[in-house]
């Protein structure tokens, strides 16, 4: 421990040098924290009521008509999961953007008034926002007919660690590194709503304009971008918080933090690699429309490419040809871990 540390009296750093974070006392969270269970089922009952009087009772089908009825089932679930992923998120940020960065990166602790507020500190406003993404992650597990595994884990993994760094914090005389660690998972969460908000919004957007390829094709290209983005800036922010904090970590977290970290950054890799696989769809089929790879010496190596791909039948209609896909239609998942990743085959040639 550097010798221009300061403790004060329950052991935690409260001055010294590095970032804000090696700062924050050793503190409870909120006096939210020990109702974790009855906030999580206020949320669901929340869920449930947005989902079923709201999105599915009236709202989707007098939005996109039918685009929306039109749907199996798999993808309609899907579908309405994505409206309260991407709601959700949007809700967190406009309500815990604040206490974050101000926890986090400026002068506050989890104890700090909310917004001049007597009642409301940070650290509630943090908690519920926590809970709020956790009870999305556990929404979307239990509606969704069709999940891919990366996405299972990574939801399982957000859940277990969100709810554990909670937990923790209710016994700081043991658990000496609970205030960090609430303040890691802050870090994640935040990533996770930002860079992974465009990719609600793409699903959508492709479920509503299947056959806009050359607007579906920049859309992609630029999810792709984003998340990749996201995810290098958000393993270098963690890492470099998680080494300012090295002095005040326990072993168990010296090796776990570093494992976690890399299994969800592989998971959203994944989704990057999906939303280029998807870009590069759209840009195949755009430039079939357009008449750029019609020769049959063009089309040959993009075939060979897309060999063993589920194959599609082509329905024109007017100038456009839209992929029909011989399969259930399979709704990608939150991170695009489950995509259609679907060209026409050679028979349809």
């Amino acid at each position: 421990m550097a010798s221009t540390d300061i403790l004060n009296l329950n052991g935690s750093i409260v001055e010294g040098r590095g970032p804000h974070v090696t700062k924050v006392p050793l503190e409870s969270i909120s006096r939210l924290a020990p109702f974790g269970a009855l906030i999580l089922c206020i949320i669901f009952v929340n869920y449930f009521f947005v989902r079923f009087y709201i999105l599915e009772g009236f709202l989707l089908r007098k939005v996109y008509g039918e685009i929306y009825t039109r749907m199996d089932d798999t993808a309609r679930r899907g579908f309405v999961n994505h409206h309260i992923a991407g709601g959700t998120k949007l809700l967190i940020l406009i309500i815990a953007a604040y206490p974050f960065i101000d926890v986090a990166f400026g002068n506050a602790t989890f104890h700090s008034p909310f917004a001049g507020s007597k009642l409301v500190t940070q650290g509630d406003v943090l908690i519920i926002a926590a809970q709020m993404l956790i009870a999305m992650y556990v929404f979307e597990l239990f509606y969704r007919t069709k999940i891919s595994p990366v996405s299972v884990g990574h939801h399982i993994g957000t859940i277990i660690i969100g709810e554990s760094a909670i937990a923790i914090s209710l016994n700081l005389v043991k658990e000496k590194d609970a205030t960090i660690e609430f303040i890691l998972c802050t870090v994640w969460g935040a990533f996770d709503i930002v860079s992974e908000f465009l990719p609600h919004i793409s699903i959508i957007l492709y479920r509503v304009y299947p056959t806009s390829h050359r607007f579906l094709m920049k859309l992609f290209r630029l999810a792709m971008f984003t998340t990749f983005t996201g995810t290098m800036a958000e393993t270098i922010l963690t890492m470099y918080l998680f080494g300012s904090l090295w002095d005040r970590w326990v072993l168990a977290f010296k090796i776990t933090t570093p494992m976690l970290h890399a299994l969800f950054m592989s998971c959203q890799l994944w989704g990057t690699w999906n939303f280029y696989k998807m870009y590069q769809k759209q840009k195949y089929l755009l430039n079939k429309k357009e008449g750029k790879i019609d020769d049959v010496e063009q089309r040959a190596p993009i075939e060979q490419e897309l060999e063993g791909l589920p194959s599609l039948s082509v329905t024109a209609v007017g100038d456009s040809l839209h992929s029909v896909s011989r399969e259930v239609s399979r709704e990608p998942s939150r991170d695009s871990s489950q995509v259609e990743l679907l060209f026409p085959s050679r028979k349809a040639f």
